[in-house]
């Protein structure tokens, strides 16, 4: 079985391969990077349902009060986001990169808005695997790759947004197992 745990800071093999395949980040002297792993105990499509909505990131990122895509939804459209109060900004303007539909691949940057989050790339895949009750799960990587703002450390930047981004990760699977129950229910009946 694929799920032997190999070094590289305890990762799995097969989530090894997919950063390696999917994440593969190139940052600058001034910037950081990081990659985040989140196992879902939910089908991988329900959760890309909720992941591949560029128009909708409120669906599961808590921090998004509104969301407003501009002309259609394609590579390249940009979206206004309004983020809630708590956090060091009230708007971000993101582009979409990538929108892999075969791959479950979704790549965003950050191209403007009142905060510090300057060259900020995001890429997120999802991967079916099986979980450890031996039903359908998913896999989650998010990676990202951001300048560091004057003033702060690379550290202080990484643990910033890999606190957001496990927020982000903890509503998705809250969500999707909810809704993968909510499956469960309606053919149960």
């Amino acid at each position: 079985m694929d799920e032997i745990v190999l070094g590289l800071g305890g990762l799995r093999r097969t989530e090894r391969e997919y950063i390696q395949m999917h994440h593969t980040q190139q940052p600058t002297d001034n910037q950081c990077t990081s990659a985040l792993i989140k196992h879902i105990k939910a089908p991988v499509h329900l959760v890309w349902s909720l992941v591949r909505r560029f128009d909708e990131p409120q669906k599961y990122k808590p921090f998004v009060s509104r969301c407003v895509v501009q002309g259609n939804l394609e590579i390249g459209s940009v979206r206004e986001v309004d983020v809630r109060s708590g956090l060091p900004a009230t708007t971000s303007t993101e582009r979409l990169e990538l929108l892999n539909e075969d791959d479950h691949i979704l790549c965003v940057r950050i191209v403007g808005g009142d905060h510090r989050l300057r060259n900020y790339s995001s890429i997120i895949s999802v991967h079916p695997e099986v979980s450890t009750e031996g039903s359908a799960g998913t896999l989650v990587i998010e990676s990202f790759v951001v300048d560091v703002p004057e003033g702060n450390t690379k550290d202080e930047t990484c643990y910033f947004v890999e606190a957001l981004i496990k927020c982000n990760l903890k509503s998705l699977a809250h969500i999707s197992e909810r809704l993968r129950l909510q499956d469960q229910n309606e053919t149960d009946i």
